[in-house]
């Protein structure tokens, strides 16, 4: 039996991970039957020992996995031959922080195991603002635009991160002119005094958006 818990909320994945073993572990021999393993620390022998031990007076074993995107290569080959053949003497969770779609070893693996999906936080930067904008969301640009500003970030950084993640962008020319003209208006209206600079930016957004309505 083989789990995939993906995301960031720390707290669901501790009340799935009970479930799982209420499930699956009596509780009078749960301690005998339960490993919590760290991917980073972890070396190929270890994890070998650990899938291969046998269940003690119970159906099978539990074995944890954490920070699963920390494993070492050989690990991660030793574990996708393990995937392929059923084990139903253990139960393994990997834990993901997020799920990685360019990540062969994760693309793989999913196909043999039951993932369970969480919540993933949005780091608050400039590259997150840029996607918000790209996907047309103009409330969560907003949000997270108004997070960064909370956070002390200046808006010419914001300005910045943006015109430098847009520069690089291999999209259509006419779309990166209006994105990096956006870009000019606002910073002029914020230096010349126009507009304050949350206003400004989030005028950009807004435009930027298709002028979708602010879901604050």
């Amino acid at each position: 039996m083989l789990y995939l818990f993906i995301g960031e909320d720390s707290l669901s994945k501790d009340a799935q991970f009970k479930k799982l073993k209420e499930q699956l572990l009596p509780k009078r021999v749960e301690d005998f039957n339960l490993d919590v393993l760290y991917s980073r620390e972890l070396s190929l022998k270890e994890l070998q020992e650990k899938l291969l031990c046998l269940p003690f007076e119970a159906k099978c074993r539990l074995v944890l996995l954490r920070d699963a995107q920390s494993l070492k290569e050989e690990s991660r080959a030793f574990l996708l031959e393990y995937a392929r053949r059923e084990h139903p003497e253990t139960a393994l969770v990997l834990d993901f922080e997020r799920l990685e779609k360019k990540d062969p070893f994760q693309e793989q693996i999913h196909r043999y195991a039951k993932a369970f999906h969480f919540k993933e936080t949005v780091k608050p930067d400039a590259f997150a603002l840029s996607r918000y904008i790209l996907s047309k969301n103009p409330g969560g640009a907003l949000r997270l635009l108004n997070q960064l500003l909370k956070d002390g970030e200046r808006p010419e950084r914001i300005l910045g991160g943006l015109r430098y993640t847009w520069e690089r962008d291999i999209g259509s020319l006419p779309e990166m002119k209006k994105k990096l003209n956006a870009l000019l208006n606002c910073d002029i209206e914020i230096k010349t005094g126009k507009l304050k600079p949350l206003l400004a930016l989030e005028k950009m957004v807004i435009s930027l958006c298709g002028g979708g309505k602010s879901t604050h």
